[in-house]
């Protein structure tokens, strides 16, 4: 893992930045959650409707509170047990998750990542990072960052070296009042 390479893309994305970074299974693109014009950009840039929703990442539980009601946590210890690790749930989102996040649903898609260098990321930007493959909606993921470069090229403001995770597929997700997975 490049430092440098942490420092400037969590620096870019404290300015309201686009960034793309490595994840589990694939390059992500990123921003600050809070920022709607970031994420705004990032549903342009992958032609991805609105209402889908994306997925909000961090490097602890703790960094996530904001955005998902208190409760939905603590009284899931299968969440808990799941984390650090490539499962994200859909988790009741609290009134300070933007419905640019959310889409068309009350939940909110979480994960407190295992990868080291996308939670070394959220740990220098301060914040949880929104987390979508980088690529267009209907493409494959992108697993280098060159293929990201040639797909989005000057459209991201910084891509974060490093190299994906193991991973073979992206994260599961499963509704977190159900259990229901609904993309393995």
């Amino acid at each position: 893992m490049n430092l440098e390479s942490v420092a400037r893309a969590a620096a870019v994305i404290r300015a309201g930045g686009v960034v793309a970074y490595p994840t589990e299974a694939c390059f992500g693109l990123g921003c600050d959650p809070r920022n709607t014009a970031a994420i705004r950009r990032i549903l342009r840039m992958k032609h991805r409707p609105r209402a889908n929703g994306l997925i909000v990442i961090a490097d602890c539980r703790r960094r996530l509170s904001p955005y998902v009601e208190s409760w939905a946590v603590a009284c899931h210890p299968q969440i808990i047990a799941s984390w650090p690790g490539p499962h994200t749930w859909l988790l009741p989102a609290s009134r300070r998750a933007s419905r640019w996040l959310r889409g068309r649903h009350s939940t909110l898609a979480v994960r407190v990542t295992a990868h080291r260098a996308a939670a070394k990321l959220c740990q220098w930007a301060r914040t949880p990072i929104v987390s979508t493959s980088a690529n267009r909606a209907g493409r494959q993921m992108l697993r280098s960052g060159d293929a990201v470069l040639r797909e989005f090229g000057a459209e991201i403001d910084f891509l974060m070296e490093g190299g994906i995770g193991n991973a073979a597929v992206p994260s599961s997700i499963r509704h977190g009042a159900t259990g229901q997975v609904l993309r393995r």
